[in-house]
């Protein structure tokens, strides 16, 4: 598999904003720092478009982490990883809560420690760009622990799928794209919860660097 078989697909369907709330494009005092979890054969450098943006938009550079992890793992083990990312970054920023925002198996991981490690308290927002929340066909061809677990029907996805897909109070949202063709179906982004967004024709590696899906990322986290 390579990067582009893991990338951010979705753009935000239509998400409401919370009561009382306006979502602003600009950092300000109530903004969290936001972890990136890039995918399969992924780095942080995938992110670069995005935290440069976010950078233009006043996010400090000590609230943009660009984080690392060993892909071929599985997602438990990355998530158990995750959580104490999460508690350095909490830590370095005196923030209570960071914004997620995750790219194709990124999505995995992260919602792992979301449901199962206590991580929905500490999470403001979660965001998944094509990510393979039920599965993919493009999974059965590669043999890593994370990739029999992005498979359709497997165990980890069943367990993480079951009862409700987005538990607690973070608000949830997901991007896919009709021309992502390493998300088999295209169904498989979206959950039940979360405000589901189809984008325009982008490739699974374009929706990390496309303008307008920055823009609505940018917007929800930041509500």
């Amino acid at each position: 598999m390579i990067v582009a078989a893991w990338a951010a697909l979705l753009l935000p369907l239509g998400f409401g904003t919370p009561a009382g709330a306006a979502a602003t494009s600009t950092f300000n005092s109530s903004s969290h720092p936001v972890l990136f979890v890039h995918g399969y054969n992924g780095s942080a450098s995938n992110w670069n478009t995005m935290v440069s943006r976010f950078k233009n938009d006043g996010w400090p550079a000590a609230y943009l982490d660009q984080w690392s992890y060993d892909s071929r793992q599985s997602n438990a083990t990355t998530a158990q990883q995750l959580a104490g990312e999460v508690d350095r970054l909490l830590a370095a920023t005196g923030a209570s809560q960071v914004d997620v925002v995750t790219h194709s198996m990124g999505g995995l991981s992260s919602r792992h420690y979301l449901k199962n490690l206590g991580g929905d308290a500490r999470t403001g927002a979660w965001v998944s760009l094509g990510g393979p929340n039920h599965g993919t066909d493009t999974a059965n061809g590669c043999f890593d622990a994370s990739c029999g677990e992005m498979r359709i029907g497997s165990d980890f996805l069943t367990a993480l799928n079951s009862g409700d897909e987005t538990p607690g109070p973070p608000r949830y949202a997901t991007w896919w794209s009709p021309c992502d063709t390493v998300i088999n179906p295209d169904s498989s982004v979206a959950l039940t919860g979360a405000g589901n967004t189809r984008t325009a024709c982008l490739s699974h590696n374009g929706l990390l660097t496309d303008a307008t899906v920055y823009a609505q990322v940018r917007d929800m986290i930041n509500s």
